[in-house]
């Protein structure tokens, strides 16, 4: 089992952090695209190789986004119509989230197994997430799984505060 850390409150203005092992070594690179349509978040390994990529699909009515794992799209997540409160699904490479995504603490299934979980971990190098990889073929797709869902809980507090003003 690896165990990754992605500090907490990542999408600054400049939309650059890094994800960490737990010897607090740099393993993937994020970079966001800032003021640019669609909004992308590319994901880099040590070598600075794009290994995947966040866009979320501009001019849509309802909030989805695509991310490619190694060139090809793997899953989307897309938010479903709803009046009461927000919901999300996950389509595509067998993947399911089961636990509170909101709050950071779940674990991800493929074809019925489960190859990661996610959990707040509070007393590192500063508030993070650490990210628990079970099946190291699911590596790069779980790193990717957590930046898109933390870029749709950016998408969607921004969204929130823009209705109520």
């Amino acid at each position: 089992m690896k165990q990754l850390y992605i500090k907490q409150k990542v999408f600054s203005l400049s939309g650059k952090f890094t994800v960490k092992d737990q010897q607090e070594k740099d393993v993937y690179y994020v970079e966001g695209s800032f003021m640019q349509i669609p909004k992308t978040f590319s994901i880099m390994n040590t070598t600075r190789d794009e290994v995947a990529l966040v866009t979320k699909k501009a001019f849509s009515f309802l909030p989805k986004f695509f991310v490619e794992v190694n060139g090809r799209e793997v899953f989307t997540i897309k938010k479903e119509f709803s009046f009461l409160k927000a919901r999300y699904t996950i389509d595509g490479a067998g993947i399911e989230v089961q636990g509170n995504w909101w709050d950071m603490d779940f674990q991800v299934l493929q074809q019925g197994e489960v190859v990661g979980q996610v959990s707040k971990e509070w007393f590192t190098w500063g508030d993070s997430y650490k990210v628990q990889i079970l099946d190291e073929e699911m590596e790069t797709i779980m790193i990717a799984l957590v930046v898109a869902i933390d870029c749709v809980k950016a998408d969607q507090a921004a969204a929130s505060s823009a209705t109520i003003n």
